[in-house]
């Protein structure tokens, strides 16, 4: 019989992402199960801990809420941008996912929220971001390696391509 996965175990699980109404937003079906190590900051809080505890061949569906997930909606979290800024070509329109830039240089999902005469407000907040998310957890692997260059491996570090999601002690 298989051991209860803890903290710090590597594991593949098959999943379905849901919202509240049973939408889909994401889901493992048609492709390999996603592995990763438990409790490293690798996926939201809310997952972690679903699985933490479960055994392989275990399945749940489990309900998480914001603050467990992608956290609220943070309604500060606007960029305006000048209109000009675009190139005069490009179809504007709300709800237009683009790539945006940090400080850092690092890529920053960001949506359209509203467009006017001078400028274009974007909205970065995660798509996820103040939802309750459903998950339908199924345990497909246990006692796995951790993925390579992965926070899991912990002699990677934390500039070792996690984009600030590790937990470094």
């Amino acid at each position: 019989m298989s051991e209860a996965i803890k903290s710090g175990d590597t594991i593949a699980v098959d999943y379905t992402g849901k919202f509240e109404n049973g939408d889909v937003f994401d889901s493992s079906e048609g492709r390999q199960p996603l592995t990763f190590t438990v409790d490293t900051g690798m996926l939201i809080k809310g997952f972690d801990q679903a699985v933490i505890g479960m055994k392989k061949g275990e399945s749940k569906t489990v309900t998480i809420p914001p603050e467990m997930g992608y956290g609220p909606r943070d309604e500060e979290a606007m960029v305006e941008i000048p209109r000009a800024q675009f190139p005069q070509d490009m179809a504007l329109t709300e709800g237009l996912e683009l790539q945006l830039q940090n400080p850092a240089g690092q890529p920053v999902p960001a949506r359209i929220a509203s467009i006017n005469e001078t400028n274009v407000t974007m909205d970065v907040n995660h798509f996820l971001a103040g939802k309750t998310l459903v998950f339908d957890i199924t345990i497909a692997e246990t006692g796995l390696e951790p993925p390579a260059g992965s926070c899991g491996t912990k002699s990677g570090g934390c500039d070792s391509g996690c984009c600030g999601s590790c937990k470094c002690n």
